[in-house]
């Protein structure tokens, strides 16, 4: 799974194809390679809204929403994930999970059964295809961001209090092949604020591989022993009302 900005690396003859080919040619043909491409765009209770719309009259708002475009998996572009999950995402082949909000592209040997049963009250839990990647032994891979920018921690968010994690109401406009419409459903409180001291704490016990990409720094890691990590790290210093 890749985390990843193409500014930071730098310069790359051929650009974000480059680096989806060279990637794909290291996992060779039994490799799967996963991006995230969510799209929080179409949801009026996420925090991409709250900062699209701000500035805007209460009127100029409900026009807004009014027209948000429902979420097609086969269409719709992921909403500040860059340019290489971009390129993931649109590769021949790919397959793109089902979820509205938080989606993920694969491409390679496992990209049907990891992305297949994207449960739509599930963001990022036990029926995503972070629990698949997590089954797998999956590697990581942030190529120029930090842990702030590691999905992989939201799995921990739902273990570490299960079964009382704390849930919230999301909303957002679909299409399931009858119309535009709006979806509400429950689900885990996602918070990652605290994501980048999870991984602070993490480099300094985990089996982690850092170098640097072109002008990036980067870091490898086993997903299932980052989600591990921050279930301890979770239990031991997030209150449960966060």
């Amino acid at each position: 799974m890749v985390h990843a900005s193409l500014s930071r690396v730098g310069m790359v003859e051929g650009g974000a194809a480059a680096v989806v080919a060279t990637l794909r040619d290291i996992l060779g043909p039994a490799g799967t390679l996963v991006v995230p491409t969510f799209t929080p765009q179409n949801s009026d209770t996420s925090t991409a809204h709250v900062q699209i719309t701000a500035g805007m009259s209460p009127m100029a708002k409900a026009v807004y929403r009014e027209n948000m475009p429902a979420f097609d998996p086969l269409s719709t572009p992921s909403y500040g994930m860059g340019v290489i999950a971009e390129t993931v995402r649109l590769s021949l082949g790919a397959i793109r999970s089902t979820h509205p909000q938080t989606s993920h592209a694969a491409i390679g040997a496992q990209a049907q059964w990891l992305m297949e049963s994207h449960a739509r009250d599930c963001h990022l839990g036990e029926n995503s295809p972070l629990a698949r990647l997590y089954e797998s032994d999956a590697q990581v891979l942030l190529l120029g961001v930090g842990f702030d920018r590691c999905t992989a921690f939201h799995l921990a968010e739902y273990r570490y209090l299960f079964p009382d994690t704390p849930t919230r109401v999301y909303r957002c406009v679909v299409n399931d092949g009858d119309g535009r419409k709006w979806c509400e459903f429950v689900d885990a409180v996602l918070d990652d604020s605290q994501f980048a001291q999870v991984g602070a704490d993490f480099l300094s016990a985990g089996p982690v591989c850092r170098d640097r990409v072109g002008g990036a720094v980067s870091t490898l890691f086993p997903l299932r022993a980052a989600v591990d990590h921050a279930v301890r790290w979770l239990r031991s210093n997030r209150s449960p009302e966060i």
